[in-house]
C-alpha cells in the first residue's frame, strides 16, 4: 500500500506544533479519599484532565520497563523501525532502584503503539516502500496525540511492549496464526504477541473439566481478564438443574456454574490496574433454568437491601442488649439474667422479634459479661462497589436472555412455552409465554437485568450465515458474531472533522478511516488470542 501524508510532514517530527504540558493526576472517591495518584507527567497542553487521568491511571505501564535499551538489528526491517530490548551492560551501571522504570510522557505511548503497528505492518507486507511506513508511522502518532482516533483499550495496555521495550514474560496459554505460514502456534511468551483484542465471543459445552467445557472457560476468561479485554458467552448448553448425570445423580444446575465464574471474574482486575472483568451471560428462552437465571440479579438486590438493612438493625439491638447489662445496678449475675433484668428482657424480646439471631444475641450477652461495652458489627452500604455488593453473586456480568420470533409469537397469541432439556430434548416444563415475558420485564425494571437479545432478528443481518447462528456477543453487544472470534475496535472523533460552520473535512475523515481499517487489520495478523478455536477462526475471517 500507497500512504499519503494528511496531518505531517516528511523529515519532521509528528509532534511539530504540539504542546506538551506537565502535570499530575489524582482520583479520589466520592468521600474525597485518595484512591490513586500519579507523579508528573508530560501530556499535549490541549487534554482535558480527565483524558491526562484515564492515560496516567489506565494506560501508562507504570512499571518493569529497562531504563536502558537497545536496537536489535533486523536485516530485513527499516532501521527506524527496529524493536528494542534491554541494555544489560548498561543497566548493570545503574544502581537497582533505577534500573527499571515506567511510563511518565504519552509520547512513548504514542510511539510504542504506532510503532508496534508500523512494524507488524512491514513484516506482514502491507507498505510499498519504506517511505510508506514511516508515513503511516507519523501519521498514526499525530492522530493519537491530538485525538483524532483512539484504539479500543487492550492496545493502549498491551501493544508494542515488547517491540520498545522488549518486555518478555513466561506464556500465558495463548495462542497465534503465523502469517507467513497461515499455521497456528503457541505463544513462546506473553508481549511478543500482544493482545489487542476487546470484544471476545467464547464458546462453551457441557463437559466439566474437558477443554472447551465449563471450567476451561473460566481459565480462557481469566486470560482475556488479565490483559484488559472483555467476553460474552451463551451458556445454553450446560444441562439444567433437573437433567442427570451420567455417573447418576443430577446436575447442580446452570445457575451454580455461572456463580462459579461471576466470583472468578470478580476476582481479578483486568489489566491489574485497569477496570472490573468485563463480561456477558445469555441463556436462550428454552432453557430449563431459565425462570431462575431471569430473577438471579433482581434477587440478589434485595439481598443487598436486607444486608444493609440488617447490618444497621442488628448493630442498634446488640448493642441495646449490651447496654441493658452494663447499665445495671443490681448484682452481677442478675445484670445478666432476663428473668429479672426487665430492661435486658425487653430488649432481647425486641431484637428476636426484629428478626435477630439468637446465636447473635448469646453473643452480645458473652461480650457483656466480659466487660465490653460495645459490639462491632460492620455496616454496609448500597454503593455498588461496596462489601455488600461484593457479598452477593451475579455482580460481574451483564446478563440477557436470547429470545426468539417463535417465543414473541406464543406471548402474542398468549401459549404456553416449552422449556427444553439438554441432555435428550425432552420437554422438561411447560409454561405460559406471557408469564415468562412478564418476569424479564419485572426483572429488568427491579435490576436493569437481564436484557434481551432477538436471535432470528440478529441472524437475519448475519453476514456469514453459512458458517453458523450467531449465538452471542461481547459485554457490551456492539460486537456479534459467530462464536470462538474476536475484534479490535477503534473510534474517529468526529469532532475533529468538523471545520466552519456546517463544513465537514470529508478528506481528513477518509484518511482517518483508511489508516485506522488498516492498523486494526495489522492488529489481527500480530495478535494472540486465549484459544486456539478463537486464534484461527478470528484470522480466518
Amino acid at each position: 500500500m500507497q500512504i499519503q501524508r494528511h496531518y505531517t510532514k516528511a523529515g519532521q517530527s509528528p509532534y511539530e506544533g504540539i504542546e506538551f504540558k506537565t502535570v499530575s493526576s489524582e482520583i479520589r472517591d466520592i468521600d474525597g479519599t485518595l484512591v490513586a495518584e500519579a507523579g508528573e507527567f508530560k501530556a499535549p497542553a490541549d487534554w482535558s484532565q480527565m483524558a491526562c487521568d484515564i492515560l496516567a491511571q489506565k494506560y501508562f505501564r507504570k512499571a518493569g520497563i529497562p531504563a536502558k535499551r537497545k536496537p536489535v538489528t533486523e536485516d530485513d526491517v527499516p532501521e527506524f523501525l527496529w524493536r528494542h530490548e534491554e541494555d544489560t551492560a548498561a543497566t548493570k551501571k545503574l544502581k537497582k532502584v533505577n534500573r527499571l522504570i515506567g511510563e511518565t510522557d504519552a509520547r512513548a505511548v504514542f510511539d510504542r503503539m504506532a510503532g508496534c503497528w508500523a512494524y507488524h505492518g512491514w513484516k506482514g507486507g502491507y507498505f510499498d516502500r519504506e517511505q510508506d511506513a514511516l508515513t503511516y508511522f507519523d501519521e498514526m502518532r499525530y492522530m493519537l496525540a491530538k485525538q483524532i482516533a483512539a484504539p479500543n483499550s487492550p492496545q493502549w495496555f498491551n501493544t508494542g511492549l515488547h517491540w520498545a521495550y522488549g518486555l518478555t514474560g513466561k506464556s500465558q496459554g495463548h495462542y497465534f496464526v503465523d502469517f507467513r505460514t497461515g499455521k497456528l502456534r503457541k505463544s513462546e511468551n506473553a508481549y511478543e504477541h500482544p493482545q489487542p483484542h476487546a470484544c471476545f465471543i467464547q464458546s462453551v459445552g457441557d463437559e466439566l473439566v474437558a477443554e472447551g467445557g465449563i471450567m476451561d472457560l473460566w481459565a480462557r476468561e481469566a486470560r482475556l481478564f488479565k490483559y484488559g479485554s472483555g467476553t460474552g458467552s451463551n451458556f445454553s448448553s450446560i444441562r439444567s438443574a433437573s437433567e442427570p448425570l451420567s455417573g447418576g445423580g443430577q446436575s447442580s444446575g446452570l445457575l451454580s456454574f455461572l456463580k462459579v465464574g461471576d466470583v472468578s471474574a470478580g476476582a481479578i482486575k483486568s489489566g491489574g490496574t485497569t477496570r472490573r472483568a468485563a463480561k456477558m451471560v445469555i441463556v436462550d428462552i428454552d432453557h430449563p433454568d431459565v425462570e431462575e437465571f431471569i430473577g438471579w440479579k433482581s434477587r440478589e438486590e434485595m439481598k443487598v437491601a436486607a444486608l444493609v438493612c440488617g447490618a444497621k438493625m442488628v448493630q442498634k439491638h446488640l448493642n441495646d442488649i449490651i447496654h441493658a447489662c452494663i447499665n445495671c445496678s443490681g448484682t452481677d449475675e442478675d445484670c445478666f439474667d432476663a428473668k429479672v433484668n426487665m430492661a435486658l428482657k425487653r430488649e432481647i424480646k425486641t431484637a428476636r422479634r426484629n428478626g435477630v439471631p439468637d446465636g447473635a444475641i448469646e453473643r452480645a450477652l458473652h461480650l457483656a459479661r466480659q466487660g465490653f461495652d460495645t459490639i462491632e458489627v460492620p455496616v454496609l452500604d448500597a454503593d455498588w462497589d461496596s462489601e455488600a455488593y461484593r457479598t452477593v453473586s451475579g455482580q460481574n456480568a451483564n446478563n440477557s436472555v436470547r429470545i426468539t420470533d417463535a417465543f414473541l409469537q406464543a406471548v402474542e397469541t398468549d401459549e404456553y412455552w416449552d422449556l427444553i432439556r439438554r441432555t435428550d430434548g425432552a420437554v422438561a416444563k411447560s409454561v405460559r409465554a406471557r408469564d415468562l415475558w412478564h418476569q424479564i420485564a419485572k426483572a429488568g425494571w427491579a435490576s436493569a437485568d437481564p436484557g434481551v437479545q432477538f436471535h432470528d432478528t440478529i441472524n437475519d443481518w448475519h453476514t456469514c450465515s453459512k458458517s453458523g447462528e450467531i449465538r452471542g456477543s461481547n459485554p457490551c453487544s456492539e460486537y456479534m458474531f459467530l462464536d470462538d472470534t474476536a475484534c479490535n475496535l477503534a473510534s474517529l472523533n468526529l469532532m475533529k472533522f468538523k471545520g466552519a460552520g456546517k463544513s465537514f473535512d470529508i478528506a481528513a475523515f477518509e484518511h482517518a478511516s483508511h489508516l485506522w481499517t488498516l492498523t486494526l487489520e495489522i492488529s489481527v495478523a500480530m495478535a494472540q488470542f486465549p484459544s486456539k478455536e478463537i486464534a484461527q477462526k478470528s484470522y480466518a475471517f
